[in-house]
């Protein structure tokens, strides 16, 4: 009862994540832009297919076209830039918090001119998860098998515990800013009062020094 209940929470994690697909020409490239914690492994699964002109759908496949993935950090700083085939796992761990851009692109050797072929390309990526191979669990003993599950929980649980407190540090970065921007704000609103009434009195001085010119007061 205990390993089916642990079984049961391991498929809830690991069924956690979002896939979608996008259509890009063979020679365009694509960028999502990902949120990630910190010390965190980030692995994504993507699968190519290519519109066949003739039968008017997308092939299964696309046999001899691979994919340049590249990946930045909040810093611009490049940690992952490989060719790969039509159908691949790739995998980085992120050292900064924040906003990661992931790019792919296929590496077509036609002119853009030319290169007048859809992709469409199904995208599945997991940040924080690490799969359990079913075949090393099946293979070992009912007390293993509870460990091995207990430590890939674990393992979630801290990567759950990361995100909160990626969650907390960005909260306090925006309050920081929401406060100096009301601070900003405030200073601007006494300023716009000060020059107002300074314009006021300058021109009531001038106004006077008008009447007294021309003898009227």
């Amino acid at each position: 009862m205990k390993s089916q209940l642990i079984g049961f929470l391991m498929n809830f994690w690991i069924s956690s994540s979002i896939a979608l697909y996008f259509h890009s020409a063979e020679r365009e490239e694509k960028c999502i832009i990902e949120d990630v914690p910190s010390d965190t492994l980030v692995t994504g699964n993507y699968k190519v297919q290519k519109w066949d002109i003739h039968k008017q759908v997308f092939l299964e496949s696309a046999p001899g076209l691979g994919m340049f993935v590249t990946v930045r950090t909040p810093s611009a700083e490049v940690i992952l830039s490989k060719l790969y085939g039509p159908k691949a796992t790739f995998s980085f761990t992120s050292y900064l918090s924040g906003e990661h851009i992931i790019c792919l692109q296929s590496n077509s050797t036609r002119l853009v001119a030319f290169a007048g072929s859809k992709l469409r390309i199904h995208l599945d990526i997991r940040v924080g998860e690490h799969f359990l191979d079913e075949t090393v669990i099946q293979a070992k003993d009912k007390v293993n098998e509870v460990n091995f599950r207990l430590e890939h929980l674990m393992e979630q649980i801290q990567h759950v515990s990361k995100e909160q407190n990626y969650e907390r540090e960005r909260e306090e970065k925006f309050r920081n800013i929401s406060e100096q921007t009301n601070s900003n704000i405030l200073w601007w609103a006494v300023a716009q009062t000060f020059i107002l009434i300074s314009i006021g009195i300058w021109q009531i001085k001038s106004l006077k020094d008008f009447f007294i010119a021309k003898k009227l007061v």
